[in-house]
């Protein structure tokens, strides 16, 4: 059987008991993951010098990597979307917000509701990508604002991954079951 959850030194984690931990991924020290979020392949999530708080119904996609420093935590809000090889640093992402595949978000950086990163960019240290607004780019600049309907489909992306887990978790019981 596969080891996903590792304490470091006295740091525990509190997983909700409907979580989603797919295949590969591992979660060390002070971690807590609040109801219908969903952690895909491969992904690491490494509260060892400081805690990680994942809020409902946020989605943390394949081989993506979240840490912290001793000086700072990592939060995620409600309804996230952390796209595919993602990295958090030490920062806050607040609810309803998106971060697009091989997204970089450092230390202090703040990602307020509503917001989106878009897929590629680095956002620097201590910079905050505000409500409404997309960012792109290298460093991660603000663009324009986010239409109605994409704030819609971030939303819509959260509760798709919280539907993908069914179908996910059947096709692996089907799959461990032929073996």
């Amino acid at each position: 059987m596969e080891h996903k959850i590792f304490t470091y030194t006295d740091k525990i984690h509190q997983i909700s008991s409907n979580v989603f931990l797919a295949p590969g991924v591992k979660v060390i020290g002070n971690i807590e993951i609040e109801e219908f979020s969903t952690i895909w392949f491969n992904s690491v999530i490494r509260g060892d010098v400081n805690y990680i708080r994942i809020s409902n119904l946020t989605n943390i996609q394949d081989n993506s990597v979240l840490h912290v420093t001793g000086k700072n935590p990592l939060i995620i809000g409600n309804k996230v979307t952390v796209g595919h090889s993602v990295v958090l640093h030490v920062c806050t992402i607040m609810d309803l917000s998106l971060t697009g595949i091989g997204g970089i978000v450092l230390d202090s950086v703040v990602v307020e509701e509503k917001s989106m990163v878009v897929a590629g960019s680095v956002v620097k240290q201590d910079f905050v990508v505000p409500s409404g607004k997309l960012v792109a780019g290298i460093p991660a600049k603000i663009i324009r604002d986010l239409t109605n309907d994409e704030m819609l489909e971030i939303e819509n992306s959260a509760l798709r991954y919280k539907k993908y887990v069914e179908v996910t978790f059947n096709s692996l019981t089907s799959s461990e079951q032929q073996w």
